[in-house]
């Protein structure tokens, strides 16, 4: 896997432009399946004995400390527009101390071209943690941890992805179907990258028979990514020449509430390991509903990708400081003072 130099613009980096610009200007939510976490109500609680001004929405995550229980998703990267697109959310996120991944770097192993496009997120964010990317499908053709290190040490990780991308390599017309050793590739990464692993899928969630094989595996760090938020097979209907096929899919995963509850559910004890949520987290309330459920952490992807792009770095801060007050609210009203106390908030399903 010795990156190549192309003069002209890879077929992965026309691909990456034009997700972002569906997933910012086309309806690619999904259609009839939600994230399930309008379900979930927390329990009020009138004698919270605390004050607003002592509640700590601070967490640790990757050796570093986090203003908020938040992560900006694994985005974008490796096309041109994309480096004012990680510049403005890296230094958004400098100033929050939220966590960041760059977007899948498989254009970066093919080309040099557009390499500043991810390092330019540790320019802007020197003190956040930060975290690279690759596809399961890329990872499953790895026979060591050679190219992944120096993905790594682009972006100054404190640590990698791999993403699961099935249903989304599926539908794509240019996509790999074959997942043939990607468990293999992600105990390879564990035992010889220099970094903490994080297994996330990108919005059809995972599962908590998955999340098993991945702990056995010796993965310490999972995000669900769920469904109900953007469906990635409407941007591949949106996008392919079969589009009518990929319909069919639009609404294929599983809640993101629900997988949080079934990985949340594996563990023996707190610290076996970080359970991020994602997958439609659009607000203070969904970030704090995931981590009543079970999440040590929430990320967002799209949200902040739209108040960025129609509001610039003070919509973007506009809209993170409204999820932080949202948050810090939910934390008063059930009597909880660290986000540690929010993971044992009385929070009930209700009965429809």
């Amino acid at each position: 896997m010795t990156p190549r130099k192309p003069a002209a613009p890879s077929k992965t980096t026309s691909r990456k432009q034009e997700h972002v610009e569906l997933t910012l200007h086309s309806d690619v939510g999904f259609r009839t399946k939600t994230t399930h976490l309008e379900r979930w109500t927390f329990q009020h609680n009138a004698l919270p004995e605390l004050s607003v001004e002592e509640i700590d929405l601070s967490v640790s995550f990757l050796g570093r400390r986090l203003g908020l229980p938040l992560m900006v998703s694994c985005m974008t990267g490796g096309y041109a527009g994309a480096l004012e697109i990680n510049r403005g959310l890296a230094g958004v996120c400098e100033e929050f101390g939220l966590a960041m991944g760059v977007g899948s770097q498989r254009q970066a192993l093919e080309s040099t071209l557009h390499h500043r496009t991810f390092s330019v997120v540790r320019e802007a964010a020197p003190t956040i943690p930060v975290i690279g990317n690759l596809g399961a499908a890329e990872v499953a053709a790895l026979s060591s941890a050679d190219p992944v290190r120096r993905l790594a040490d682009l972006v100054r990780a404190d640590a990698f992805a791999v993403h699961l991308n099935p249903l989304q390599e599926f539908l794509q017309p240019e996509g790999t179907p074959d997942f043939r050793g990607v468990l293999r590739g992600i105990g390879m990464l564990v035992r010889d990258l220099p970094l903490p692993l994080i297994v996330k899928e990108i919005g059809a969630g995972i599962s908590g028979d998955v999340a098993r094989r991945l702990l056995e595996t010796g993965v310490r760090i999972i995000d669900v990514a769920g469904a109900g938020g953007t469906s990635w097979a409407g941007v591949e209907a949106l996008r392919g020449t079969e589009s009518a096929f990929a319909e069919r899919f639009w609404d294929w995963g599983i809640p993101t509430a629900d997988a949080v509850r079934e990985v949340a559910a594996l563990r023996r004890d707190p610290a076996e390991f970080t359970l991020i949520a994602s997958g439609g987290i659009g607000s203070g309330s969904d970030a704090a509903k995931c981590i009543a459920l079970g999440a040590d952490l929430a990320a967002s992807a799209r949200p902040f990708l739209q108040a960025l792009t129609t509001g610039g770095r003070e919509g973007l801060c506009r809209l993170l400081r409204d999820w932080a007050r949202e948050m810090r609210g939910i934390m008063f009203l059930t009597g909880s003072r660290t986000v540690r106390d929010l993971h044992h908030a009385d929070i009930r399903e209700e009965h429809r």
